[in-house]
Protein backbone atom coordinates (compact mmCIF):
# COMPACT_ATOMS: atom_id res chain seq x y z
CA UNK A 1 0.00 0.00 0.00
CA UNK A 2 1.44 3.38 -0.56
CA UNK A 3 -0.56 6.48 1.04
CA UNK A 4 -0.03 9.98 0.65
CA UNK A 5 -0.64 12.07 4.03
CA UNK A 6 -1.48 15.53 3.29
CA UNK A 7 -2.41 17.87 7.09
CA UNK A 8 -5.16 19.95 5.75
CA UNK A 9 -7.32 22.64 8.01
CA UNK A 10 -10.14 21.47 5.11
CA UNK A 11 -10.65 19.16 2.59
CA UNK A 12 -13.77 17.55 0.17
CA UNK A 13 -14.83 15.27 -2.39
CA UNK A 14 -17.03 16.14 -5.35
CA UNK A 15 -18.65 13.73 -7.36
CA UNK A 16 -20.57 14.43 -10.44
CA UNK A 17 -21.17 17.83 -9.06
CA UNK A 18 -22.40 17.25 -5.77
CA UNK A 19 -20.30 16.90 -2.54
CA UNK A 20 -19.56 13.20 -1.00
CA UNK A 21 -17.16 14.29 2.18
CA UNK A 22 -15.80 17.23 3.49
CA UNK A 23 -13.91 18.23 6.79
CA UNK A 24 -12.76 20.27 8.62
CA UNK A 25 -8.68 19.81 10.14
CA UNK A 26 -7.04 16.39 9.80
CA UNK A 27 -5.82 14.28 7.21
CA UNK A 28 -6.60 13.67 3.12
CA UNK A 29 -4.94 10.41 2.59
CA UNK A 30 -4.75 9.19 -0.91
CA UNK A 31 -4.68 5.31 -1.17
CA UNK A 32 -3.21 3.09 -3.63
CA UNK A 33 -3.48 -0.57 -3.13
CA UNK A 34 -1.42 -3.06 -5.20
CA UNK A 35 -2.01 -6.86 -5.63
CA UNK A 36 0.74 -8.06 -2.99
CA UNK A 37 -1.14 -5.85 -0.22
CA UNK A 38 -2.14 -7.95 3.06
CA UNK A 39 -4.03 -7.64 6.37
CA UNK A 40 -0.46 -6.84 7.54
CA UNK A 41 -0.28 -3.77 5.94
CA UNK A 42 -3.48 -3.02 6.35
CA UNK A 43 -3.11 -2.52 9.73
CA UNK A 44 0.58 -0.93 10.01
CA UNK A 45 -0.05 1.81 7.83
CA UNK A 46 -3.57 2.30 9.59
CA UNK A 47 -1.80 2.30 13.18
CA UNK A 48 1.44 4.48 11.61
CA UNK A 49 -1.21 7.16 9.79
CA UNK A 50 -3.32 7.34 13.01
CA UNK A 51 -0.09 8.21 15.35
CA UNK A 52 1.77 10.33 12.91
CA UNK A 53 3.06 13.23 14.85
CA UNK A 54 2.49 15.94 12.42
CA UNK A 55 0.32 18.73 14.11
CA UNK A 56 1.57 21.35 16.30
CA UNK A 57 1.89 21.68 19.95
CA UNK A 58 1.63 24.60 21.73
CA UNK A 59 5.05 25.55 21.20
CA UNK A 60 4.68 24.95 17.81
CA UNK A 61 6.61 21.93 17.28
CA UNK A 62 5.20 18.63 15.16
CA UNK A 63 4.01 16.89 18.30
CA UNK A 64 0.91 15.83 17.97
CA UNK A 65 -1.31 13.17 16.23
CA UNK A 66 -4.27 13.51 14.20
CA UNK A 67 -6.22 11.26 17.33
CA UNK A 68 -4.38 14.17 19.91
CA UNK A 69 -6.22 16.86 17.72
CA UNK A 70 -9.34 15.32 17.36
CA UNK A 71 -8.90 15.70 13.56
CA UNK A 72 -10.64 14.32 11.04
CA UNK A 73 -9.88 11.87 8.46
CA UNK A 74 -10.74 11.56 4.21
CA UNK A 75 -9.92 8.53 2.55
CA UNK A 76 -9.53 8.61 -1.03
CA UNK A 77 -8.21 5.70 -3.36
CA UNK A 78 -5.98 6.71 -6.25
CA UNK A 79 -4.19 3.75 -8.09
CA UNK A 80 -1.99 6.30 -10.04
CA UNK A 81 -0.20 6.34 -7.06
CA UNK A 82 1.56 2.97 -8.40
CA UNK A 83 2.66 4.74 -11.83
CA UNK A 84 5.68 3.15 -13.06
CA UNK A 85 7.22 5.79 -15.73
CA UNK A 86 10.71 4.16 -16.10
CA UNK A 87 10.36 3.40 -19.76
CA UNK A 88 8.39 5.96 -22.34
CA UNK A 89 6.29 8.83 -21.06
CA UNK A 90 3.03 7.52 -20.72
CA UNK A 91 2.82 5.70 -16.59
CA UNK A 92 2.21 1.73 -16.61
CA UNK A 93 -0.14 1.14 -13.56
CA UNK A 94 0.26 -3.00 -14.02
CA UNK A 95 1.45 -2.67 -10.19
CA UNK A 96 -2.17 -1.65 -9.20
CA UNK A 97 -4.35 -3.62 -8.40
CA UNK A 98 -7.74 -4.15 -9.73
CA UNK A 99 -11.24 -3.07 -8.87
CA UNK A 100 -11.83 -7.41 -7.47
CA UNK A 101 -8.77 -7.25 -5.56
CA UNK A 102 -8.61 -3.33 -4.29
CA UNK A 103 -12.51 -2.68 -3.22
CA UNK A 104 -12.41 -5.19 -0.37
CA UNK A 105 -8.48 -3.96 0.44
CA UNK A 106 -10.18 -0.06 0.56
CA UNK A 107 -13.19 -1.34 2.38
CA UNK A 108 -10.93 -3.15 4.81
CA UNK A 109 -8.86 -0.30 5.47
CA UNK A 110 -11.58 2.16 6.25
CA UNK A 111 -12.89 0.19 8.72
CA UNK A 112 -9.71 -0.60 10.40
CA UNK A 113 -8.52 3.29 10.32
CA UNK A 114 -11.93 4.33 11.67
CA UNK A 115 -11.16 1.48 14.43
CA UNK A 116 -7.70 2.87 15.26
CA UNK A 117 -8.77 6.70 14.77
CA UNK A 118 -12.16 5.69 17.03
CA UNK A 119 -14.69 7.22 15.22
CA UNK A 120 -15.97 7.45 11.86
CA UNK A 121 -14.15 9.06 8.88
CA UNK A 122 -15.20 10.45 5.29
CA UNK A 123 -14.38 8.91 1.88
CA UNK A 124 -14.06 9.07 -1.68
CA UNK A 125 -15.86 6.92 -3.77
CA UNK A 126 -13.62 3.60 -5.48
CA UNK A 127 -13.69 4.06 -8.94
CA UNK A 128 -15.19 7.46 -9.23
CA UNK A 129 -14.12 10.74 -10.74
CA UNK A 130 -13.65 12.74 -7.88
CA UNK A 131 -12.73 16.49 -7.61
CA UNK A 132 -10.74 16.96 -4.68
CA UNK A 133 -10.29 20.57 -3.04
CA UNK A 134 -7.97 20.55 0.20
CA UNK A 135 -6.13 23.71 1.99
CA UNK A 136 -3.33 21.65 2.93
CA UNK A 137 -1.67 23.09 6.34
CA UNK A 138 1.82 23.45 6.50
CA UNK A 139 2.38 22.56 3.84
CA UNK A 140 2.86 19.44 5.48
CA UNK A 141 2.72 15.64 2.86
CA UNK A 142 4.18 12.67 3.74
CA UNK A 143 4.61 9.92 1.88
CA UNK A 144 4.23 5.96 3.09
CA UNK A 145 5.05 2.98 1.18
CA UNK A 146 3.74 -0.62 3.64
CA UNK A 147 6.51 -2.47 1.11
CA UNK A 148 9.18 0.04 1.80
CA UNK A 149 9.10 1.06 5.72
CA UNK A 150 11.46 3.71 6.04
Amino acid sequence: MRAVIQRVTEASVTINGKVKSKIGKGLLILLGIEEADTQEDIEWLSAKIVKLRIFSDDAGVMNLSVQDVDGDIIVVSQFTLHAQTKKGNRPSYIKAAGPKVAVPIYEVFIKRIEKDLGKPIQTGEFGADMKMALLNDGPVTIIIDTKNKE
